[in-house]
Parts: structure tokens; C-alpha cells; sequence
């Protein structure tokens, strides 16, 4: 392990082979189902999570943040590995108190060098700032460096998507019930995103055609250097993947397309999908 190790939490959406792969430790958020908890995307596996997710009268899930102590593992292993600084990056603090947790953690290792960033979104966007942050670890760079790359290119970061309904988020307090009403009344698909730590709501296309549409029309707006599209199971994800691909002149083996974790689904429900883009710096 390099000298400055990466820890996130699930809401980064990161498959467990993937965050393997790039040596970042991920810290699970708590989801409920009814009186069951589990710990996201270890205890409860995700095929599982969306078989419960729409199982007939089975009960909203909902979601906690995570533990502290499960923060300070994460750092401690770090440390035991090698690392002489780690940078914790997490789910935005407007959408949970997931920061808090590893912020207590934090100052429970008070001697050691620990850095907490709030990334300020969720999901996709989150899993592009972890990845930079990785790459710029394993290239040597120092921890004030790494922090320092990841507040320089949040602006460069956005995130649309699609959603079935706004009601998940409504439920999980992610926007008013005034605005899931609009909606629901309007039976729009909504184009959702995240704009300085809060869910928005983008535009609202009458049919899933001209959502679509929009969606892509977003997402290409500006150049891109790296894209993670994502999903809570939806149908045709290929086809909207292939043309957002072409559209933006990338390398099909370079996009990851990662399905919408036990973190983030409770909010967004099935039937969601969009993409992360990150942007040339201006």
C-alpha cells in the first residue's frame, strides 16, 4: 500500500471487485427492511436487496448511516498495512450523516493523519472522485495533494438520471412532498440530479422517450473525460449506455456501468439509470 491510503463509504455505489482492484476500503451504510438490518453490500447481498425491494406489501426500506466503529476499523487496517495518511471521502452531508460517523472516527485516532473530504453528491459522481483520488495515491502523491485534486474537480463532476417516480425520494426525505406531488399528478419521468449536495429535480418529460432524451442531452452537454453509468435495474441500460458512449467519442471499455447499491436504491427505487460524467477542468 502507498503512503496515503482511500476509504469511502457504499453510498459511492462501488463493486466490491472494483474497490479490490483500486485497494480502497469501503465502509457499509445500515439498510432496513421492516425490523431487519443489515449492513450494506456485505450483510445483504444486492440481488437479495432488490428481491426485497419489490416483493408484494414487503416494507419501504430505509437507510442509516455508518458506524463509527466501523470507520475506525477501516482506518486502522489502513494504517496496519502501511499507510501513514488516509483521505476519507463521503456521501454528501446534506444527504446523510454518514460524514459525521467517520468524522467521530476521526478524531477517536487523533494522532494519526487522517483527512475527511465531503464529496457534496452521491452514487456515481462519488465513485469518480474516489477513483481520482486513488489513481493520485498509487501515483505518490501526498495527502494534502489528493484532497487538494478532489476539491479542484467536484465542479467538473455531474450526475442525471432518470427516476419511475419521486416518491422513494420523497420517503427517504430527499425532496419535498410538494415536489413528489407535481410529479406524480404531472405522471412525468422525472430527470433527477445532484447540484451542491442536494437532490433536484432537472426537468419533468411527460413520456419515457423524451426523458431519455433529455437525459442523454444532459449528460453530453460537455466533453467528457471518464463515465460510470448506473442503474437500479433497468430495463434497457445497454442501449442507453452504447449511445451515451457514442455520443461522447469514449472507449466503451473504459466506462464502468454499476448497478445502484442497498445504499442508494431506498431513495431512488428500480428503474432508475443515468451516468457520472466528469468533465475537462475549465
Amino acid at each position: 500500500m502507498g503512503s496515503v491510503a482511500i476509504v469511502t463509504d457504499s453510498a459511492s455505489d462501488i463493486p466490491l471487485d472494483i474497490a479490490a482492484r483500486w485497494g480502497v476500503a469501503v465502509v457499509p451504510l445500515v439498510v432496513t427492511f421492516g425490523s431487519e438490518s443489515w449492513k450494506a453490500g456485505t450483510e445483504l447481498p444486492l440481488d437479495e436487496f432488490y428481491r426485497r425491494l419489490v416483493a408484494p406489501g414487503a416494507p419501504f426500506p430505509t437507510t442509516a448511516a455508518c458506524s463509527p466503529s466501523d470507520f475506525e476499523q477501516a482506518f486502522a487496517s489502513a494504517f496496519e498495512a502501511g499507510a501513514e495518511s488516509v483521505v476519507c471521502i463521503n456521501v454528501g452531508a446534506k444527504l446523510s450523516g454518514t460524514i459525521k460517523a467517520a468524522q467521530i472516527a476521526r478524531a477517536e485516532m487523533a494522532d494519526r493523519d487522517i483527512r475527511v473530504v465531503d464529496s457534496n453528491t452521491a452514487t456515481g459522481a462519488l465513485m469518480l472522485q474516489v477513483n481520482l483520488a486513488q489513481e493520485a495515491a498509487a501515483a505518490g502523491a501526498s495527502a494534502d495533494e489528493v484532497v487538494a485534486l478532489i476539491q479542484r474537480r467536484i465542479p467538473d463532476i455531474g450526475i442525471y438520471f432518470v427516476v419511475e417516480t419521486l416518491e422513494y425520494l420523497r420517503r427517504g426525505g430527499r425532496i419535498s412532498a410538494a415536489q413528489a406531488a407535481i410529479g406524480s399528478v404531472l405522471s412525468v419521468k422525472p430527470v433527477v440530479t445532484v447540484r451542491d449536495g442536494v437532490v433536484e429535480t432537472v426537468d419533468r418529460p411527460r413520456t419515457s422517450g423524451r426523458a431519455r432524451a433529455r437525459l442523454l442531452e444532459l449528460l453530453t452537454s460537455k466533453p467528457a473525460e471518464r463515465v460510470i453509468v448506473i442503474h437500479s435495474q433497468a430495463e434497457g441500460i445497454d442501449g442507453f449506455r452504447r449511445d451515451l458512449v457514442g455520443a461522447l467519442g469514449l472507449e466503451d471499455a473504459s466506462v464502468e456501468t454499476v448497478l445502484i447499491g442497498s445504499s442508494v436504491a431506498p431513495h431512488v427505487g428500480t428503474g432508475a439509470y443515468g451516468a457520472a460524467v466528469l468533465s475537462p477542468s475549465s
